[in-house]
């Protein structure tokens, strides 16, 4: 048994408090009455032993309750001394206890003052009956205290209070806060109301202190301190002595101690308090005692006996030769746990929650070094003592206990400084989260979990430095606000540190690895399902370099068909059989003995095993174990097929076969680590709470104690992120494949030569027009009927038309090929650790060339062509939209030179195996001296001018080049295994953004721990300009399909990786529609909305229907807070109802449902906490439905979660509310905002489709339109969604350059082109706008050509088989009109392939 030194029983009896005490002998302090006789043996600590929660009663759905009146503070006996009334607003609880203490201290002992004091949380300020008691209390006061007030809606609170009482106030004591605030501040003369706004000295400081170093606020206060002696002798006498006491009360604060907070209200009460200065005057003023400080950086440890240690060197001395003996750590084998830790918690003697963190650790054998920082950087006591002597670091996982960015608070970071000081030390880097403004009590009730505010900033900005594991540790207890661990967090967040430190400890060839790949759907030859991932060729190549690095991978295969052949025995199984290979069989004793949780499983799926994943008497875990590595199957949600389960409004827990799988990984395999391969699987969509978890949220259950990395496709970071926060997952980026033009084939590819030749001979008045005539019976053959308006085959003769006209229909044909064959489409799969080839990085970089990056000062290819022969390209753009025959020609040209340019640049640099090893500068200094002089042009220019732009400029083109070069050293630079090792190897690994490489090149190479983004900094600027312009054009397109009238409403659909890509466009558009505009803080975080006046909005206010996923919801509820405000301070306007259809809406829902029009203007939907999705596509992927009204009831239960900002603790079930504003929706919406992800690649889209939905609900039972905005490119267009199913049709599902491409890759390929079909369906279910022909022309690619049937049937049997399936159950629903021929060979095939799965 491990034997260590634990002060707990001390620490608890004396209140639990663990900090120094002043000493009247030296500035060190110790702790008296604490000995080693205090420590016993195994950490049973005295914290919340049992869940101190429940899920409901007066607080649910509040995330923070008022409790000011127990931070209230009142006299019992004045004894006739004049009484000072402090009011205080911060934003953590620590200085509640001191300030309390050292009121009653001064109210005890003071014979000059008396003190009433009350404290308020920020975040109580939400609370409109704590915000009047607030109110009340400042004009009662005589001083006010602020800190850390930095969330801009509540400090415009204090503000609004404060301020028109600040000259009555007798001090206002602000300490780092917004600037607005900052201004509020008053001692004597001493102001800082030119804050930010004019010179002043101490303004002028701060600025040059932010220069020279970064410093935050906090950082430039603190230096301030230390230089105040230069600064006051600036200032004349009177002021100097002000200025003085504010700088004495900011050292006070910062102490936090009692005896430091007593101090500072004596000093502020005597000397700026007029009853009191009137009281004392002859007498002598109470000397204020000296700030008792630690040092502003240290090394600390609760049992110390001197209370910080200032280098490490001394810390060891004690640690290592009389604790670590004492306690039974052995100092040459334990690991080192680093601790970063936040100052005011010792200053305030609020340190429980550290202390049971410490003695949990050392507990477990483990060395501790804990340290703090005066401010917000703690980047400099990382480098000063987690490395020895020799500059080796010495710690082996680092913990942040502070829940803030490694550098700079929540007002300001440094994200690049942290990352790399993070990088140098190379270890893994844990961020645990406190609860800041919730107890327990308020965390445990919300369905949400964390306060969105502080998953802002606590969880957000630290996993920008690289930080993983956001888990909760301790809260605050509700009467005291003294922090409290939480018995089962503190236990976890130990164990999984020692986890990860094991990793970089344990050697390679002992260490046991378990890679998890999905099956999705299940029951269809799917295992091994990844996003756009070859997935076994890609664990060909894991498997491959775990060996190269010392592991043991025993006789693994060498080849991607053996490695499935392994895992599945047959690459034609089925889950529910045992085709796939039987790694273990786990009884149902052992079951229920080594899984916690499994009696709460029984509640959805009765008592195990079940029929999923099982023989009948055990639990079965599919896969197959290669010496210490284990390939296994994660099972499937489990309620795919159930028409009653996908109808539910909360997600169920997972079955019985699902949680056999992780207990076999941790307790059975014993694996030192998981490798999640793909996105993506079920865990991390497991319910639960959105954020925070909970030990009864099942992905915490789950995934235990065991590290977790996962492979995550580059361009999803909003699901990574919920791997991330929900599984403890730290990520690694794989590449999607590069995106190329869809081209042209078949009829498409005969229609552009029609038009190439039309354009030599368009003057013949003999052969233009028959060529017109033929370009008009190949459109009608190619189904473009339907997308371009076009005259009447039988009737129309071009020779009787104006040349005018010709030039106009073939404009029109000519602009919709167009867009068919440059349309992106990604091909093929990629296969981890293989850099893209040269082609595909020129492909990549033409995309990355098209669009304008104003804030980089650089202008895309096409618009410097362009301008080359005076035309805007824009103006270019809209000809081409329309049809104009001379735009579209001209656009096609500036394509092909854009194109040309990209290749050029990339060719510089490619070998003889068409791959880029070393990128080649054009810009060298040799090559540019020699081009000036012999007046040769750069390769690119010279491709632009070949391609028939002989104007060009080529200083113009120089930013761009310069960029797209680096890019294309990003393209190839290739981290994929290298990533991968770095987690599995304990390693530091480096943070990259998410999201589309062609907006955002920073989210390549990849390979690196992908993060969303800082919720607070969408909409962007360019993100609202862009929506203007989207809004524009949808507006225009309904006015003009609808009489001229403007739509009353619109239902919308909001997804999170869609706005991490376009930083918030859609968001955006929502709030333009409303006519509300998003405003930044003076910070820059976008946490406010303002009303567009009519008189510039100019048109109605549109009412909208939001409907979120899940996934948004989890990361932006704070945005869903934005667009709620926003649309009841439109629905709460007084304007006309004609001009205000939000109002006009909310009035008449108020009246029908009988609620407040507050409430009625609800417009923000989603999940419950915890679920997500409507369930739809599962539905449809998996033949579990019986009608189209089951897939609408879904919707509508699933889904009809409101989002309310004056509850935000909750997600509110309000279906009827969600039912009747859809009753108004006359247009339903989505965007698509990259070429990686469309409308048939994913089942997402059509699962939040509500045109259906809509129509059902309508009284006049009318459709309504159902529009798409594509802004994929810089020629952003706004088209139908019947438009976009068949744009997406011609590009992928029918297009030889998709099909052919992804049956290169096998047996997974199938797979990607049966899904695509299946996803066609689905639009046909949800929203009936899929063409008969598109089902006509896949049934004569796939099954009427016997040499295509047979390659997909040999290729995967399964696949084949659904896709069959497929095209019956479309004709069988009525949504393809097809010949009985058809169908009879149809129904012969299944009958044929079913023969063949089963053997016969």
């Amino acid at each position: 048994m491990v034997h260590f030194r634990t002060a707990a029983i001390a620490l608890l009896a004396m209140g639990a408090t663990t900090a120094w005490q002043p000493s009247s002998t030296s500035t060190g302090t110790s702790f008296a009455g604490l000995s080693k006789a205090s420590f016993r043996s195994k950490s049973a600590l005295p914290m919340v032993v049992t869940d101190p929660t429940t899920t409901s009663g007066p607080m649910a759905g509040a995330f923070t309750a008022n409790n000011a009146d127990k931070r209230r503070v009142i006299p019992e006996d004045p004894r006739g001394r004049p009484t000072m009334k402090v009011v205080y607003v911060v934003l953590e609880s620590q200085y509640q206890s001191s300030m309390t203490a050292a009121v009653k201290r001064i109210n005890a002992g003071s014979d000059n003052m008396a003190v009433e004091c009350v404290g308020y949380l920020l975040e109580e300020l939400r609370n409109n009956d704590a915000f009047e008691q607030f109110k009340k209390d400042v004009n009662e006061a005589d001083i006010f205290i602020g800190s850390l007030i930095f969330v801009q809606e509540l400090a415009e609170k204090v503000v609004e209070v404060v301020q028109p009482r600040r000259d009555q106030l007798d001090a206002v004591l602000i300490f780092p806060s917004m600037p607005e605030v900052m201004r509020l501040n008053k001692v004597g003369s001493f102001t800082m109301k030119n804050l930010g706004q004019s010179k002043s000295v101490i303004s002028d400081f701060m600025k040059k202190k932010k220069q020279e170093d970064g410093s935050s606020f906090e950082e430039g206060m603190l230096k301030l301190l230390r230089t105040l002696p230069k600064v006051l002798k600036f200032l004349p006498s009177d002021k100097a002595a002000d200025a003085r006491t504010f700088m004495m009360s900011f050292q006070y604060w910062l102490g936090g101690s009692p005896e430091n907070l007593e101090s500072l209200l004596t000093m502020v009460g005597q000397d700026y308090v007029a009853p009191i200065k009137a009281s004392m005057e002859g007498k002598e003023k109470v000397v204020a005692a000296e700030p008792v400080l630690l040092p502003d950086k240290a090394i600390w440890h609760p049992v110390a006996p001197s209370i910080v240690f200032e280098n490490n060197q001394k810390y060891f001395e004690w640690y290592n030769n009389e604790f670590c003996p004492d306690a039974g750590i052995d100092t040459k084998t334990a690991p080192t746990i680093g601790i970063i830790l936040q100052k005011s918690h010792i200053n305030t003697k609020d340190d429980t929650h550290y202390v049971s963190l410490i003695s949990e650790l050392e507990s477990r054998g483990s060395r501790v070094v804990a340290i703090y920082s005066g401010g917000l950087d703690f980047s400099g006591p990382v480098e000063e003592y987690f490395y020895d002597a020799s500059g080796k670091p010495i710690v082996d996982t680092v913990i942040n206990l502070t829940g803030f960015a490694l550098v700079g608070g929540p007002a300001s970071q440094d994200h690049k400084k942290a990352a790399a000081v993070l990088k140098r030390l190379n270890r893994p880097y844990m961020c645990a989260v406190p609860l800041v403004f919730q107890s327990f009590e308020e965390w445990q009730s919300s369905e949400l979990g964390l306060h969105p505010i502080q998953v802002a900033l606590q969880v957000s900005l630290p996993e920008i430095d690289g930080a993983i594991e956001p888990i909760i540790f301790a809260g605050r207890e509700g009467a005291t606000g003294r922090s409290v661990p939480l018995a089962d967090r503190v236990n976890l967040l130990a164990d999984r540190a020692l986890k990860w430190a094991n990793l970089r400890i344990k050697p390679a060839a002992e260490k046991k690895i378990a890679v998890t790949i999905f099956s999705f759907p299940p029951d269809k030859g799917n295992v091994g399902t990844a996003a756009y991932l070859d997935v076994f060729d890609s664990i060909k190549a894991v498997l491959a370099e775990l060996k190269k690095q010392g592991y043991d991978i025993g006789d693994a295969p060498d080849t991607k068909e053996q490695i499935m052949e392994a895992v599945l025995n047959d690459p034609e199984a089925r889950i529910s059989s045992p085709e796939l290979n039987v790694a273990y069989r786990m009884s149902t004793d052992e079951y229920y003995e080594l899984t916690p949780y499994a009696k709460d499983l029984e509640e959805n799926w009765g008592p195990a095993p079940g029929n999923l994943n099982s023989d009948g008497q055990n639990l079965v875990v599919y896969g197959k174990q290669f010496g210490n590595v284990f390939i296994g199957v994660q099972p499937s949600f489990g309620y795919e097929g159930d028409p009653m389960r996908l109808l539910f409004a909360k997600s169920a827990s997972p079955h019985h076969g699902f949680a056999a799988y992780y207990t076999y990984l941790e307790k059975i395999f014993k694996a030192d680590a998981v490798l999640h391969f793909g996105t993506h699987g079920s865990l991390e969509f497991m319910p639960g709470k959105q954020v925070g978890m909970s030990g009864t949220c099942y992905p915490d259950r789950l995934i235990s104690s065991l590290p977790s990395a996962y492979l995550y496709a580059a361009n999803n970071p909003s699901e990574a992120t919920i791997a991330k926060r929900r599984s403890y997952s730290a990520t690694v980026s794989y590449l999607t494949p590069p995106a190329e033009n869809a081209g042209l084939y078949k009829g498409l590819k005969e229609l552009k030569e029609l038009i190439s030749s039309y354009q030599g001979l368009r003057e013949n008045e003999g052969r233009g027009p028959a060529i017109v005539n033929s370009i008009l019976s190949t459109a009608y053959t190619c189904n473009l009927d339907k997308d371009v308006e076009l005259p009447n085959l039988e009737t129309y003769d071009s020779a009787k038309d104006t040349p005018e006209n010709r030039d106009k229909l073939v404009g029109a044909v000519y602009s919709q090929i167009m867009q068919i064959e440059s349309r992106l489409l990604p091909c093929g799969l990629h296969t981890v650790g293989v850099p893209p080839t040269a082609e595909e990085a020129i492909a990549t970089l033409v995309n990355i060339a098209q669009l304008d990056r104003p804030e980089d000062k650089i202008e895309s290819l096409p618009r410097a062509i362009a301008a080359s022969i005076g035309r805007d390209i824009n103006d270019i753009y809209r000809g081409n939209n329309n049809g104009v025959l001379d735009d579209v020609e001209l656009n096609a040209k500036i394509v092909d030179a854009s194109r040309a340019a990209v290749r050029a640049l990339v060719m510089q640099s490619t070998d003889s195996n068409g791959r880029v090893k070393e990128v080649k500068s054009v810009f060298d200094d040799l090559s540019g001296f020699f081009g000036k002089l012999t007046g040769a042009k750069k390769p690119y220019t010279q491709a632009i001018i070949n391609a028939g732009f002989p104007q060009i400029d080529e200083s113009r083109l120089e930013n761009l080049m310069g960029y797209l070069e680096f890019c294309l050293k990003q393209i190839v630079a290739n981290n994929e295994l290298g990533g991968i090792m770095e987690l599995l190897n304990g390693d530091f690994l480096m943070p990259a953004p998410g999201g589309d490489p062609i907006r955002n090149p920073d989210v390549l190479p990849t390979g690196r721990n992908m993060h969303a983004l800082d919720p607070s900094s969408i909409p962007t600027k360019a993100a609202v300009d862009v929506s203007e312009d989207v809004v524009r054009k949808l507006l225009e397109r309904l006015k003009q399909d609808n009489g001229g009238n403007y739509p009353e409403s619109i239902a919308f659909t909001l997804w999170g990786t869609d706005n991490i890509k376009t930083y918030g466009e859609s968001l955006a558009q929502v709030l333009a529609l409303v006519g509300v505009r998003p405003v930044a803080d003076s910070l820059g975080r976008v946490n406010k909305v303002e009303l567009i006046p009519l008189e510039e909005l100019g048109r109605p206010r549109i009412d909208v229907v939001v409907s979120c996923s899940g996934v948004f919801r989890d990361l932006f509820i704070n945005q869903m807070n934005l667009m709620d405000r926003g649309i009841k301070m439109a629905a709460e306007a007084d304007e006309p109802l004609e001009m205000n259809f939000v109002r006009k809406h909310a009035l008449d829902q108020a009246k029908e449902l009988g609620v407040s029009l507050r409430d009625a203007a609800c417009r923000v939907f989603s999940n419950s906490a915890g679920s997500y999705s409507a369930n739809v596509g599962l539905a449809i992927e998996n033949g579990g439905w019986e009608s189209e009204n089951q897939l609408q009831e879904q919707f509508l239960t699933r889904k009809g979660f409101a989002f309310n900002a004056d509850k935000p603790g909750m997600m509110e079930q309000q279906a009827e509310l969600f039912k009747t504003a859809l009753k108004t929706v006359d247009c339903t919406f989505q965007n698509l905002d990259s070429s990686e992800i469309s409308i048939t690649d994913v089942s997402h889209y059509y699962d939040s489709d509500p045109t259906k939905v809509v129509q059902g609900l309508r009284d006049d039972k009318k459709k309504p339109m159902a529009l798409m905005a594509d802004t994929t490119t810089a020629n952003a267009q706004v088209r139908t969604l019947a438009e976009t199913v068949r744009l997406d049709a011609r590009t992928k599902l029918l297009n030889p350059k998709f099909y052919e491409g992804m049956l290169s890759t096998g047996y997974e390929g199938v797979r990607e082109i049966q899904k695509r079909l299946r996803n066609t369906m689905g639009w046909s279910a949800t929203a009936g706008e899929v063409d008969n022909f598109v089902f006509e022309d896949a049934n004569a690619v796939f099954i009427e050509d016997r040499e295509m049937q047979q390659r997909l049937l040999d290729t995967n049997p399964n696949a084949f088989r659904d896709m069959v399936t497929t095209f019956l159950e479309a004709n069988g629903r009525g949504y393809w009109e097809t010949s009985e021929e058809n169908i009879e060979r149809l129904q012969e095939l299944y009958a044929e392939v079913e023969d063949r799965i089963e053997g016969v």
